[in-house]
């Protein structure tokens, strides 16, 4: 995932807007932080050819995400 990064984020009053280009650790740092979710739109021109994507559909960014976020064991 070396790529210039860029991610939706939603405001207030359904205001969103793309924030970025984030590298590859500033990216992982915020899945780390849970700002950027597994329903989070990403986009990146070599990775995604340009397309929004949600999180989940990048496996090594939800490979992160489900690491430093286990399910809730009841």
């Amino acid at each position: 995932m070396s790529a210039d990064w860029y991610f939706i984020k939603h405001g207030w009053f359904h205001h969103n807007s793309r924030v970025g280009p984030l590298s590859e650790t500033d990216l992982l740092a915020r899945i780390d932080k849970g700002e950027i979710e597994p329903e989070t739109l990403l986009q990146s021109d070599s990775k995604t050819k340009g397309k929004w994507v949600r999180m989940r559909e990048v496996p090594p960014a939800l490979d992160r995400w489900v690491q430093r976020h286990p399910p809730a064991k009841h």
